[in-house]
C-alpha cells in the first residue's frame, strides 16, 4: 500500500532513467507555460503521436495567449477538428480571456491561481506549475495513477477521487521534502513517460526496462496484472440514427448543431433519430421542399464517445429544386422548413477550410469528397496543403 512504501526511493532511479529515455516532443523542446498548457489539454484522451502535428499547427496559428483569446470560434473549432472533446478548446479560449483580463496576459505560476482558470484541473495545474515554472507540485494523470499503484502494490480504486487526492498528497510530500533531489518538471514528466512507454496500460509492462524493477512491490508479489484497481465504468448509452448525405450537384448539405450538449456548435451531416427506411427518408426530403432524384443506401457505421455510442444507417440522396409547379404558398412553406432545419449547402473546399465537422461522420465523409478528423490532418501533412 502507498502508506507503507517509501516513495523517496523511486525519485533518483526515475530521473536518471528519464534523462536517457525521454521522447523528443515539440513542447518539451521549449517548455514555456503556453506550450505546456496547450499540449497538456490536447493530450487529454489523445495519443502523443496524434497530438504532435496538431500542436505545431495550433501554435503556428495561435502563437500566444493573446492570439488564443482573440480567436473566433469557427477558426478555433477548425484547428481542433479531429481531436474531439471540443469543450476542451472552448475552455482554452475562455481561460485565455481570463488570463488577459486578470493576469495581464501572463499565465500564472501559482498552482492555486492556475486552478481558477476555465478547464484547468489539478493535473493540468500541476503540469504547468512544475514543468514550466519548476514548482514542486504533483501532476497525477492516468499514467501516474497506474505506475504508483503498481510500484507500491496499492489496490485502492483509482476511480475514487479520495484515492487520487491521497496519491497527490503523498507525491507532494516527496517533492517538497527538503532532503530529496526532486526536479519537479523532470519528476512529473518521468512518471508520465514511464506509464506511457514501460508500465503500459494494455498488455504486459516491460519490467526489464523499468528503473524500478528491484523496487516494485507488484512485481515482487506477482500482482502486476491486477493493478491498478479501476471500478468498471457504466455501459455506454446506444443511440440509433439515420445520417443523410444530401447532394445538390457538387454541393452537400450540412447543419449546425445546437450551442449546448454533445459536439455543441459544430457542423454535421443532417441526421434523424432512429433507423429510417428509404421511403421515410424520401418523405423527409420532400417535406423540405426538394425533389429527390436518386437515393442510395450506405454501409452502417458507428462512433464511440465516452458515454454514448452512435450506431448509424446512412443514405446518399441526390436532389434538385422542384419545378415551377409550386404555388406561392407552398414555396413559402418550404422556405420556412429549410430555414428551420438550418441546412447549408457547401462544396468540398468550403467544408475543408471553413466548417468544423466532427470525425463521428468520417464513415460518410467520402461521399462529400472530403476527409474528416485525423485522416484529414494526416493527408494535409503529407501534401503540405
Amino acid at each position: 500500500m502507498i502508506d507503507d512504501f517509501n516513495l523517496e526511493l523511486i525519485v533518483q532511479p526515475l530521473q536518471d532513467w528519464f534523462a536517457g529515455h525521454a521522447r523528443v516532443l515539440p513542447w518539451r523542446e521549449d517548455p514555456r507555460p503556453y506550450y505546456v498548457w496547450i499540449s497538456e489539454i490536447m493530450l487529454q484522451q489523445t495519443r502523443v503521436e496524434a497530438v504532435k502535428g496538431y500542436f505545431e499547427r495550433f501554435i503556428t496559428e495561435l502563437p500566444d495567449v493573446k492570439a488564443l483569446a482573440e480567436c473566433r470560434e469557427d477558426k478555433l473549432l477548425k484547428l481542433w477538428e479531429g481531436l474531439g472533446y471540443y469543450n476542451r478548446v472552448r475552455n482554452l479560449n475562455a481561460a485565455a480571456i481570463q488570463i488577459m483580463e486578470a493576469y495581464d496576459g501572463r499565465i500564472p505560476d501559482d498552482y492555486q491561481e492556475l486552478l481558477k482558470l476555465k478547464g484547468i484541473g489539478h493535473y493540468t495545474a500541476g503540469a504547468i506549475a512544475s514543468i514550466a515554472y519548476g514548482k514542486p507540485v504533483p501532476a497525477v494523470d492516468g499514467n501516474v495513477l497506474r505506475v504508483i499503484s503498481r510500484v507500491t502494490c496499492d489496490d485502492s480504486d483509482i476511480m475514487k477521487q479520495s484515492v487520487r487526492n491521497h496519491m497527490e498528497e503523498k507525491l507532494a510530500e516527496v517533492m517538497q521534502a527538503e532532503h530529496t533531489t526532486v526536479i519537479p518538471g523532470v519528476f512529473n514528466q518521468a512518471l508520465m513517460e514511464l506509464g506511457a512507454t514501460v508500465c503500459v496500460p494494455n498488455g504486459m509492462p516491460h519490467c526489464m526496462e523499468c528503473p524500478w524493477q528491484n523496487l516494485c512491490e507488484a512485481k515482487k508479489r506477482g500482482c502486476i496484472e491486477s493493478l491498478p484497481v479501476k471500478k468498471k465504468a457504466k455501459s455506454r448509452r446506444i443511440e440509433e440514427m439515420t445520417v443523410l448525405v444530401i447532394r445538390d450537384d457538387e454541393k452537400v448539405a450540412i447543419h449546425k448543431r445546437s450551442a449546448s450538449g454533445l459536439l455543441a456548435g459544430l457542423y454535421e451531416l443532417p441526421n434523424l433519430p432512429g433507423y429510417m427506411d428509404t421511403e421515410a427518408v424520401l418523405s423527409y426530403i420532400r417535406e423540405l421542399g426538394y425533389a429527390p432524384i436518386r437515393i442510395t443506401p450506405l454501409a452502417d457505421a458507428k462512433h464511440i464517445f465516452s458515454h454514448v455510442e452512435w450506431r448509424m444507417k446512412g443514405y446518399v440522396v441526390s436532389i434538385e429544386e422542384p419545378g415551377n409547379e409550386l404555388s406561392a404558398e407552398d414555396a413559402r412553406y418550404y422556405k420556412e422548413q429549410r430555414k428551420k432545419k438550418k441546412l447549408v449547402f457547401v462544396d468540398a473546399e468550403d467544408a475543408k477550410e471553413r466548417y468544423a465537422i466532427p470525425a463521428a461522420f468520417a464513415a460518410y465523409a467520402g461521399y462529400m469528397n472530403i476527409r474528416l478528423g485525423k485522416e484529414a490532418f494526416d493527408k494535409k501533412e503529407e501534401t503540405g496543403a
